[in-house]
């Protein structure tokens, strides 16, 4: 038995559309991360781009648990001395820009190096329910369906 390799003129690659309004990010983020690697195919090959496209719409409508809108903290340097700059997730999502939650945490889960930077440029995610990608007749994946703690609806026990 050999081990099957994908070549580039065999992958396939679908559009695939993810509403995250009410959504966790880190789960949702773990799901996209996955299509986008192409872990969720047979014809998996590790060293080729052979995800799929996604798009991510309602992104500023995501959910993040606990304290994470206080005690998350993102960090970038402006390059000069002494020049770390934090930002916590709250800040972020009341910005200009609330869908970078969501981008950096699937960065994140991504490898680093030339491939996981190709494959994230595979990821469009928008803040509202518009997006410019009707042309490529995505397919819908209701990740609120997959598990039910993807949702934060959690039914409190009664005593």
């Amino acid at each position: 038995m050999k081990t099957y390799s994908a070549k580039a003129s065999e992958i396939e690659k679908k559009w695939v559309l993810i509403d995250a309004e009410g959504l966790v990010v880190g789960r949702l983020a773990s799901i996209i991360a996955l299509r986008l690697r192409g872990k969720h195919k047979a014809t998996y090959t590790p060293h080729m781009d052979c995800g799929d496209n996604v798009i991510v719409i309602n992104a500023a409508k995501a959910l993040l648990t606990g304290q994470k809108l206080k005690k998350k903290i993102y960090y970038h340097h402006t390059g000069y001395i002494g020049g770390i700059k934090e930002r916590t997730a709250g800040q972020i999502m009341r910005g200009k820009f609330p869908e970078r939650v969501v981008e950096k945490a699937v960065e994140r889960m991504l490898p680093r190096g030339p491939l996981g930077r190709r494959q994230l440029s595979n990821l469009r995610v928008y803040p509202g329910a518009e997006h410019p990608h009707e042309a490529q007749q995505p397919e819908t994946v209701d990740v609120a369906k997959m598990n039910p703690k993807n949702t934060n609806y959690h039914k409190t026990k009664a005593a």
